[in-house]
Order: C-alpha cells, then sequence, then structure tokens
C-alpha cells in the first residue's frame, strides 16, 4: 500500500513529522509538503510562477508552493504511480465547521479526491501541539481500519478529521458529524507600517454558531474525535428549479 502524505504548516512541521512516524509502517508513505507554512489556502494552485521539489536530509520533499501544488504535482508526474491513499495534516488547529472552506489541510486531501484518490484531512482541535502522540495514534488507527478493510480500492472519498488535544486515554471513540457553522470572522486589524503606509491583518475566525448536538464542534467539545465525509458539488440543487424560471424571464431570453 502506498500513502501520500502533505499538510499546509510546512515539511518542517511537527504535526507532519508525528503523522509521518506514525504511518510509515503501515505503508510506503511518500511525503510532499509545502517548504512554508500555507494556511488558509483553501485549494489554490499557482499558475503564473514556477515551482521547485526539493528534498530534505530525513526524505521529505518539499515544494516552493501551496498545498494543492505539492499533490498536484506528486500525482500527475512526480511519484510516478496513483497511490492508495492521500493524508494530510496533521495540521496545527481546528478544520471545523466554515474553516474547511479556507484550509490548506483540507484542500490538500481535496485535490486528492479530486484526481480519484482517496483522501483524509486531520487536524489537532486547539493549537500549540499538545498532545500531538495521541492526535497521531488516532490518526493511525483510522488509517489502519481503512487499509485493513481495503476502503481504499472504492470510489473516492473525503474524510475531514479533528482530534481534542487530550491524552489517548482520555480521547474517546470517532464520532461521524456534520459540519457546524461560525460567525462571521473577527475584525480586520490596521496598522501602520515603518514606511507609513497603513497594511491590514485578516481577523480570526468567529466563534462557533451552529455548535448543536450532531455538529463536529459538539462532538469535540465532548472528547470524540470527529469524522466528517465531505464533497465537492456546490450545486444548491434546491434552487435550481426557481432558477431556471427566473432565468426564462431575463429580456431576451429564448
Amino acid at each position: 500500500m502506498k500513502i501520500l502524505l502533505s499538510n499546509d504548516d510546512g515539511y518542517q512541521a511537527p504535526g507532519i513529522v508525528a503523522l509521518h512516524e506514525a504511518l510509515k509502517d503501515l505503508a510506503e508513505v511518500e511525503v510532499v509538503a509545502p517548504e512554508h507554512n500555507n494556511s488558509a489556502k483553501s485549494n489554490a494552485l499557482t499558475l503564473h510562477a514556477p515551482l521547485y521539489v526539493n528534498t530534505a536530509a530525513n526524505g521529505f520533499r518539499y515544494v516552493n508552493g501551496t498545498p494543492a501544488d505539492c499533490v498536484h504535482i506528486a500525482l500527475t508526474g512526480l511519484l510516478g504511480y496513483t497511490p492508495d491513499l492521500v493524508v494530510s495534516g496533521i495540521n496545527n488547529g481546528a478544520n471545523m465547521g466554515d474553516d474547511t472552506i479556507y484550509s490548506g489541510t483540507v484542500g490538500a486531501a481535496m485535490e486528492g479526491y479530486l484526481f480519484g484518490v482517496p483522501a483524509i484531512a486531520f487536524s489537532q482541535v486547539q493549537k500549540g501541539w499538545s498532545h500531538l502522540d495521541a492526535a497521531a495514534l488516532k490518526a493511525r488507527e483510522l488509517v489502519t481500519y481503512v487499509l485493513e478493510h481495503q476502503r481504499t480500492g472504492e470510489a473516492p472519498w473525503l474524510l475531514n478529521v479533528n482530534i481534542p488535544n487530550l491524552p489517548h486515554e482520555e480521547l474517546k471513540a470517532f464520532k461521524v458529524c456534520r459540519l457546524g457553522r461560525r460567525h462571521a470572522a473577527e475584525k480586520v486589524i490596521s496598522q501602520t507600517s515603518p514606511r507609513g503606509d497603513v497594511m491590514y491583518w485578516i481577523g480570526g475566525a468567529g466563534p462557533a454558531k451552529d455548535d448543536a448536538e450532531g455538529t463536529d464542534f459538539h462532538a469535540a467539545l465532548q472528547g470524540h474525535p470527529t469524522i466528517t465525509p465531505l464533497k465537492v458539488d456546490l450545486t444548491d440543487h434546491d434552487a435550481l428549479r426557481y432558477w431556471s424560471q427566473a432565468a426564462a424571464q431575463v429580456p431576451g431570453a429564448k
């Protein structure tokens, strides 16, 4: 079995190092990850600048691009084969609710999914890497199940997993749940640069808005590692009929 491992925190981040250590005896694991932190890069691809691949002393390959770049390059020529599974993470902080839209961790996994490869994105709920060993072990348990039960030979699927920062013995069973929702992000932060120019920093993520039972926010707060199956189709199917009728009324429509 072959696993492609990537992330958005960069190839030297503790999360990807711990995840590689946890998975390396389950399969042949290749690491292709960003050179630098690429948090919140979502599915962005670099189209107007060259990308370079280098190899670190530990064998990890790193790219001067986004998480999606890393997986895209790996699957379209760098590896020379199609892996059985794409794994992304472990991210330094949660990717729950609306976070998944912006997440580079999810973006890397989604790139694998778009190429027809089953994929999992792993994140820790809180920043700081506390109990990272427990999160890596929990990730190993899920990947082991997937590989042993041959879930990689099926139609591609995409899982978003968030693991509370707890000792392994305090972590509860995996719980499958829907995405919650966040309130709007905090206000932008403006500062004046040393040259006198006004510069802006994007504000922090908003607090949970929908954290009802059944959401990833609620389950993680109870100590459950959460699993949310994701899909890419953004079509509002319920609105198709309405907009079809509306479009027919647009002047000039035939």
